[in-house]
């Protein structure tokens, strides 16, 4: 499939509508992933025969809403444009013209392309009306998408749907970091507790009981202030004016809360509404719709883990379940007072129901909803399994700076946040240095240097006087451990070593070369396989530099033990170096590939070659990276644990993969490569993108049913390591 096209119909910016917002973002999301093999293209609703929206490129076709016969012609134009290979309709009731949208089906009939359709309202209960439409509706596309679980339901038992073409994918948020840090400050907002809402208003909004609660809340917490942000809806201003906003304003001051309150009488931006969510203590959804089945603002106030209370909808019921939020009963306004004065009043609850909101967020990021569409598009379209591979995202070390202190890179983080308590590790700061390194090849940029000094300065300190290291190193600079280890010394030989082959300045260059010598007449005396396989990768890069004999001598050794290992393990079903999978286990048949390259011997290419091809059977599954889990590993004859996956697992992956196919230059094992960099990008087992685009950092690694969310050290080094080796 080349440059063929979704068609997207919906409203559109800069038309003032929560499914504009939704189409505008998804859209977004699909071109970032998939373009140009997949583009994204527009056919915008005009409300009452309005034209003067300022579309972009992305707006192919505009169709005035109450035009019967301009939807039939349409339909028409449509099918002889073959560039169009999908239709899908972002559907809500008053969109499209007609009673209940009527309109959609004659268009439907006309149609002869693959229909997708996205339902943003499922109301229980239907009418005969309502239900034959929807039915209808349905009946003639391929697939249904829905955001709750309780729409499938729905569909099924109210409206007789079959359940087999429903997908439910959840509303999408933006990807946004888990902290507040001086976002009040920066809004003139210090010193508040804040209790917010946005969205564009309306009467079934029902702010005021939020407004008639705050008596109660500000007689706890007299530093409280509600923010009331968004414009009202166009449809309500055009036949109310601001009748309600002045009704709101009204009851502020009768209730003597002109100092509790504030409005933001604005249609804001995204960025805009991320900063007040950010700075948002207690997020307030009060709508009086019980039927509501999605809402975009509660979906992005779950994404930012933010402490939530809202009014018992279908939705809010569904995604603030198990204590990811406080159900509250509609116009209530004493039950939102006490669930907004117990959350202010125990700051620790909050934090704990912030994290779990942020966690299951994580699912509804935009990449991870973008990849939930394109599945279903994949089971009616032809989509080739190799799209987005090649789509990566611009490489920034905004994380990795963060963690780093004029000592070093510190070893763990909280969600985002550098946990000096742990203080620093050789291993990181190694494999740091190679980050930097790597960027600063591609970049030249002089910040990145000062990155490489720290690191290497790092590594110096922790040399012993034997050539030995130390590995642990607390936040006050004492050493933690009498020695580190061997995989710490491999992976500082590997990192010195590849430093030696660069075009550093010669003043880096000469003192990596002096730690790599002061070490490595250890490399004989290693135990580890691990330490054996780093270290061949640090020789292999000094010796492209210095064609010491020596170094040949020692490759050999190392190489020639690996595969004694492999010979007294492996068998007919376990064409393996040890009993067990473990951690890093590309690193073991990479090494043997260099070794190969360095000695030409063909028994390190043919063992290399013979452990990959293992490997890959396990770890590479229906196109996808599953890597061995660190919670049980994978022993012989035993069962293989799936979680914890770990980023350093990902990226020992990508680089065996992308080192086999410069070695030996066959394409499966770029392809692979490719595959196994997507596991950070959404393409693993939970189809969950463990790459923050927002911070430049990686989480922890996959658990059983969610993300770990910290963002430390190793994860982000090797999300990099993985990324720049593209490059």
């Amino acid at each position: 499939m080349n440059k063929s096209w979704v068609l997207y119909i919906s409203t559109f910016p800069p038309r003032e509508c929560g499914i504009a917002t939704f189409t505008k973002e998804l859209t977004t999301a699909m071109d970032r992933k998939f373009n140009p093999k997949l583009k994204s293209k527009l056919l915008a609703m005009n409300d009452n025969g309005s034209s003067f929206y300022d579309y972009g490129t992305k707006v192919k076709f505009q169709l005035d809403d109450r035009d019967i016969e301009a939807y039939l012609e349409l339909a028409k134009k449509i099918n002889k444009n073959p560039t169009i290979k999908l239709i899908n309709i972002q559907h809500e009731f008053g969109i499209f013209g007609g009673e209940y949208g009527l309109y959609l089906i004659p268009f439907l009939e006309t149609l002869e392309k693959p229909v997708v359709i996205t339902f943003h309202s499922v109301l229980p209960n239907p009418d005969q009306t309502r239900k034959k439409i929807v039915k209808a509706l349905a009946k003639r596309c391929d697939a249904i998408i829905v955001m709750a679980k309780k729409a499938i339901e729905i569909l099924e038992n109210d409206y007789e749907i079959d359940t087999k073409r429903i997908y439910c994918i959840p509303h999408g948020t933006p990807s946004i970091p888990f902290t507040a840090k001086e976002t009040k400050k920066n809004l003139g907002l210090e010193g508040k507790k804040i209790i917010s809402t946005f969205g564009l208003l309306s009467k079934n909004k029902g702010v005021e009981h939020v407004i008639e609660a705050l008596p109660k809340i500000v007689k706890e917490h007299p530093e409280a202030l509600f923010l009331v942000i968004g414009e009202t809806h166009p449809q309500v201003r055009k036949h109310e004016g601001e009748s309600y906003r002045n009704f709101l304003i009204k009851r502020v001051e009768e209730l003597k809360l002109k100092n509790h309150v504030k409005f933001y009488n604005k249609y804001l931006t995204l960025k805009e509404i991320i900063k007040y969510l950010k700075a948002t203590d207690v997020y307030v959804n009060s709508a009086k719709d019980p039927n509501q089945i999605t809402s975009g603002t509660l979906a992005y106030a779950v994404g930012c883990g933010k402490a939530i209370v809202a009014t018992r909808s279908l939705y809010a019921s569904e995604i603030l379940s198990e204590g990811r939020g406080v159900i509250v009963d509609f116009g209530n306004s004493d039950q939102i007072a006490e669930s907004i004065n117990y959350l202010l009043s125990n700051p620790e609850k909050r934090k704990e129901m912030e994290k779990k909101a942020y966690e299951y967020g994580r699912q509804m990021v935009w990449n991870n909803v973008a990849a939930g569409y394109l599945n279903v598009y994949k089971t009616i379209i032809e989509i080739s399994e190799k799209i987005g591979l090649h789509k990566f995202p611009r490489t920034k070390l905004n994380h990795l700076i963060n963690l780093t202190d004029d000592t070093g890179v510190i070893q763990h983080a909280k969600h985002t946040l550098s946990d000096r308590a742990e203080g620093y590790t050789l291993d990181d700061n190694a494999r740091a240095l190679m980050v930097a390194v790597k960027y600063y090849q591609k970049t030249k940029e002089e910040a990145t240097l000062k990155l490489v000094n720290t690191y290497l300065s790092f590594i110096r300190y922790m040399q012993k006087e034997d050539g030995k290291f130390h590995n642990l190193l607390s936040y006050d600079r004492k050493f933690l451990d009498k020695e580190g280890s061997e995989d710490s010394f491999g992976r500082t030989l590997w990192a010195t070593g590849y430093i030696i082959n660069t075009k550093l300045p010669e003043g880096i260059r000469a003192l990596a070369k002096f730690i790599f010598d002061n070490a490595a007449k250890h490399v004989p005396n290693l135990k580890s396989p691990r330490a054996k396989a780093f270290s061949i990768l640090g020789m292999y890069h000094y010796y492209k530099i210095n064609k010491h004999p020596d170094i040949i001598l020692k490759v050999k050794k190392l190489s020639d033990s690996l595969l004694k290992r492999y010979q007294q393990t492996h068998n007919e079903d376990w064409i393996w170096f040890e009993d067990y999978l473990t951690y890093s286990n590309g690193r073991l048949p990479e090494s043997l590939f260099y070794a190969y390259d360095m000695t030409k011997e063909k028994r390190y290419l043919e063992i290399a070659e013979k452990t990959l091809n293992f490997l890959s059977s396990i770890v590479l599954l229906d196109n996808k990276l599953v890597l061995i889990g660190h919670n049980g590993w994978f022993n012989k004859n035993g069962k293989r644990a799936f979680y914890d996956q770990q980023p350093v697992d990902a990226a020992s992956m990508v680089q065996a993969y992308l080192s086999a196919y410069k070695i030996t230059k066959k394409e499966e094992y770029y392809e692979k490569a490719l595959i196994s960099f997507n596991w950070f990008l959404g393409k693993n087992s939970l189809n969950q993108t463990v790459y923050d685009e927002s911070t430049g950092g990686c989480y922890d690694g996959l658990l059983p049913n969610c993300i770990n969310l910290n963002q430390g050290a190793e994860s982000t080094i090797s999300y990099l390591i993985a990324r720049l080796s593209f490059d």
